[in-house]
């Protein structure tokens, strides 16, 4: 469903990503695990053409990414949930879903859907004419991620979903993610709750430095020594 392939990109002159390469099958929840710094958000931002690769595809069914403008990214399927929500505080909740929908076929869709992700995300619905900056941090993020789904997108990207949540809110938001595979969307994470992302996910990838360095089921690399010792304080 999405590949990515020997990708170098960064900021100006200076690279984050070297040579990185993983893959995400239909209906999976990948992840990619790594200490600050190691260039997941930048992952993220170029998979969405917010960056420009130097080198190497990124390839989406059959969408060249790298080779469209970000705003035709989400025509593809294809929904980023930024790191810090980056919600539009003085709107409601209501407003800042439908500017999720965007998009023509998404517009024509829009009743429809905002039913959908009210009935995923009841706590929206009881709180839908309120301004999104007076809400809760775990109900922000339930909003950035409704809103991306209102776009209808076959994958959704999860920048640092748990972010500045409780231990409490993030177990919500990591059962939200996978009730939202549930309903069909593939999903693709990046994550520095190593523990709990790699326990709900198919398979995951441990970015170091700008480089993929591990790669497996996240069951398995529950289990390395490795992740262990990197991550897990094991």
């Amino acid at each position: 469903m999405l590949r990515v392939e020997h990708v170098n990109a960064g900021y100006g002159d200076i690279q984050v990503l070297w040579d990185v390469s993983f893959h995400v099958a239909p209906n999976e929840i990948v992840v990619l695990v790594g200490a600050n710094g190691a260039g997941k958000s930048t992952i993220m931002r170029t998979i969405s053409s917010l960056i420009r690769p130097v080198a190497g595809s990124i390839l989406f069914e059959d969408a060249r990414l790298d080779k469209i403008p970000a705003h035709k990214v989400i025509e593809v399927g294809v929904a980023h949930v930024p790191e810090a929500r980056q919600l539009f505080p003085e709107m409601t909740v209501t407003e800042n879903l439908e500017l999720g929908s965007f998009t023509p076929k998404a517009k024509a869709r829009r009743k429809e859907t905002m039913e959908w992700v009210f009935e995923l995300f009841p706590r929206l619905k009881e709180r839908h004419k309120q301004l999104a900056g007076t809400m809760s941090g775990g109900e922000q993020q339930m909003c950035a991620i409704a809103r991306g789904l209102m776009s209808r997108p076959k994958m959704l990207l999860f920048d640092e979903p748990s972010l500045g949540l409780s231990p409490l809110l993030t177990k919500e938001i990591f059962r939200l993610v996978k009730r939202i595979r549930e309903q069909g969307v593939t999903v693709l994470m990046v994550e520095q709750n190593v523990k709990q992302t790699l326990a709900i996910c198919d398979r995951g990838y441990v970015l170091e430095n700008g480089r993929i360095v591990l790669e497996g089921k996240g069951e398995d690399l529950l289990e390395n020594d490795q992740v262990k010792q990197a991550f897990l304080g094991i």
